[in-house]
Order: structure tokens, then sequence, then C-alpha cells
């Protein structure tokens, strides 16, 4: 896999429990080769959780990419007319922010920068951790899956006992799909199992 030459966007939304896992695959695409732009939804600049603060998210990320993010709608509009990026990431991609792009909402840096790269008919990569994808938000990622310039990272339940309308995305195959993305294909299989622990 080769991705030196390539600019890839790296939308980061509020997903926190999920950023430790998608950190160390910014640091593969750059490991690759490409140059990692990162773009961060407000939660991501503005939230402290149990995960993590904000500012220590915020230096990792520009410690990773040697980039300063990108944090506000007009830092990521010129992503269109431009034509800045290879493929836009969105990872991790909330059930939120998966129900404001399927419904052409863009009022966040990260959904704006999606919207700029599907102008020009770009590919976006989503890597979708959310609570409700077999639930409201089903139709959304219906309406998503079948949406032209948009590929996904495999994904599948990821505590189906517990919470069955769950699903995530394997964060470790995110190079691998936005490789696949930018030669115009959906990496398959598209849905897998995420991980289960057989013994409970």
């Amino acid at each position: 896999m080769n991705l030196e030459g390539k600019t890839i966007g790296f939308g980061m939304t509020g997903s926190h429990c999920t950023h430790d896992e998608v950190l160390p695959q910014m640091k593969r695409l750059k490991d690759l080769g490409a140059r990692v732009v990162p773009i961060l939804s407000h939660t991501v600049q503005t939230v402290d959780s149990r995960f993590g603060t904000a500012a220590g998210w915020m230096e990792k990320i520009r410690e990773i990419t040697g980039e300063e993010p990108m944090t506000s709608v007009p830092d990521a509009e010129p992503i269109g007319p431009k034509k800045l990026l290879d493929c836009m990431l969105i990872a991790p991609c909330t059930g939120n922010s998966l129900a404001r792009l399927a419904n052409a909402l863009t009022d966040g840096p990260v959904l704006m920068a999606a919207k700029a790269q599907m102008r020009n008919h770009r590919p976006v990569v989503l890597a979708i951790s959310t609570n409700d994808a077999l639930g409201l938000n089903a139709s959304n990622l219906a309406k998503l899956v079948a949406a032209k310039d948009i590929y996904f990272v495999p994904f599948g339940q990821d505590a189906p006992e517990r919470k069955p309308k769950s699903m995530v995305s394997r964060m470790e195959l995110i190079p691998e799909t936005c490789e696949a993305a930018i030669n115009g294909y959906q990496i398959q299989p598209m849905i897998v199992e995420k991980y289960r622990d057989l013994t409970s």
C-alpha cells in the first residue's frame, strides 16, 4: 500500500471513546506517505470527557500530522473550489454527523469538508461509531451506502448483546479503505463483525 503524495482530510467528530482507536490510523496514513490534514468538529475542539481533554487531543493531532487543524466552516470551504484533498475521511463518524451528512446539513467544519469534497465527485470515507446505526439512524446509513462518492470503513455490531443497535467500523482498516476509495471502489466485505466476547 502506498499513499505517497496523496492528501487526506481527517475529519474527527465527537465519539470520544473511539479517538484512541483512530489516532494510530492517522499516524499510519502519515507513515504511508500521505499528507494528513486534520478537520475537527466543534465537539472535538471543546469537550473534555473521561477519555481526555479537548486540548490534549488537539496537541496529539498536531504532533502526529504536523498540521494546524481546520476548525471552522470557512477553513473547510476552500476544499471544494481548490480541490485540496484526494480523499476526505470522517473517523470517527458519529450518528449525529451521519444523519447530518445524509440530510445535506453543513453546520460544522467536518460536514463542510465532506460537502466540498463531494462537489467535485471526490471520495468521502466514513468510519462510523454510533449507538443507533440499526435504530433511527438506519435510514441515514442506508441512504449513504447507496450514495455516489461515499465509501465505508468496514463496520459491524460492536456489542450485540448489550446494545444491539450499535455499529462501529474496524478502524484498523482506515488506510486500506482510503486507498480503495481513491481508486474508486468500496473495500469488501463492507459489513463485518466488529468484535465479540464469546465467553460471556
